[in-house]
C-alpha cells in the first residue's frame, strides 16, 4: 500500500513540475480557448424587399421585388471595448418583378419601359461584387451569437451582370428571352448600410449613394432594401 501511495505522489510531483516548466503549452491552450469563444462573423446572409426612389421610379411599375446578398466577414476587436471593425467580400443580387410592363435595356437611347400585359413575368436584375465594412457594437463583445448587436457601415459593389428576363406565350408554347447589357448602368455602387438585432438575427436596410442607372434625364433612381439578416455563423 506505502508502494502505491508513494507511486503516485511521484506521478503528482512529476505533473506539478512538467506544467511549471511548460508554460508555453499552458499559454497555447488559453488562446485556443479564447479564440474559440469569439465568433468572427464569418457569414452575413440578407434576405428582403429593394426598391427604387427617385425621378421616374413611379414609372417603373413594380411587384414585390427582392434582394439576396451573402458577404464572408472577418470581425476585427478594437481592445477593451464592445466595437469592432469588419471588413468582407460577397454577392448582392436585386431582382425588380415589373407588373405589366417591359424594361428594354439595350435601346441606344435610354432604358425604354413598354406598357403591355402579353408577358406572364418580366423582370430586371442585377448583380454586384461587394466589399462592405462595418463599425459593430455588441453587448457581449467575445460572443457575436448573444446579446444585442448594431452596425453602421459602406459598401461599395461592382457590377457583374445586368439583365432583363421575361416569360410568355407564343402560339401555345412557353417563350423565355433574356436580354443582357451593362451600357446604361453605373459600374460601381456606393451605399450605406445598418442592422440591428439580437444574436444571430437583424434587421438590415441600405441606400445607394449614386444611382442605378447612369446619368440620364429618364431615369435618376437609387436603390433601396430592408429585411432579414441572418449572422454570427
Amino acid at each position: 500500500m506505502k508502494k502505491i501511495f508513494f507511486t503516485l505522489g511521484l506521478l503528482g510531483l512529476s505533473y506539478g513540475i512538467f506544467a511549471q516548466d511548460n508554460p508555453a503549452s499552458t499559454m497555447v491552450s488559453a488562446k485556443a480557448k479564447s479564440a474559440a469563444q469569439h465568433s468572427k462573423d464569418f457569414l452575413v446572409v440578407e434576405l428582403g424587399y429593394v426598391g427604387l426612389s427617385g425621378t421616374g421610379a413611379g414609372n417603373l411599375d413594380t411587384k414585390f421585388n427582392r434582394t439576396l446578398n451573402v458577404a464572408l466577414m472577418y470581425d476585427i476587436p478594437l481592445t477593451g471595448s464592445n466595437f469592432s471593425l469588419a471588413p468582407g467580400l460577397g454577392i448582392g443580387n436585386d431582382n425588380y418583378i415589373f407588373n405589366n410592363m417591359v424594361l428594354d435595356i439595350t435601346n441606344t437611347t435610354a432604358p425604354t419601359r413598354t406598357a403591355t400585359d402579353a408577358y406572364k413575368k418580366s423582370k430586371l436584375a442585377t448583380t454586384y461584387l461587394e466589399i462592405p465594412l462595418e463599425l459593430r457594437f455588441r453587448q457581449v463583445p467575445d460572443n457575436a451569437n448573444k446579446g444585442f448587436k448594431a452596425a453602421l457601415g459602406l459598401k461599395v459593389g461592382y457590377l457583374l451582370n445586368a439583365h432583363t428576363r421575361t416569360v410568355g406565350n407564343l402560339t401555345g408554347f412557353k417563350v423565355i428571352e433574356k436580354e443582357s447589357s451593362k451600357y446604361w448602368f453605373n459600374t460601381f455602387r456606393f451605399a450605406g448600410t445598418a442592422r440591428i438585432g439580437y444574436g444571430n438575427w437583424a434587421l438590415f436596410g441600405t441606400y445607394a449613394l449614386n444611382g442605378l442607372f447612369k446619368d440620364n434625364n429618364t431615369y435618376a433612381v437609387n436603390a433601396y432594401s430592408f429585411g432579414i439578416s441572418v449572422s454570427g455563423l
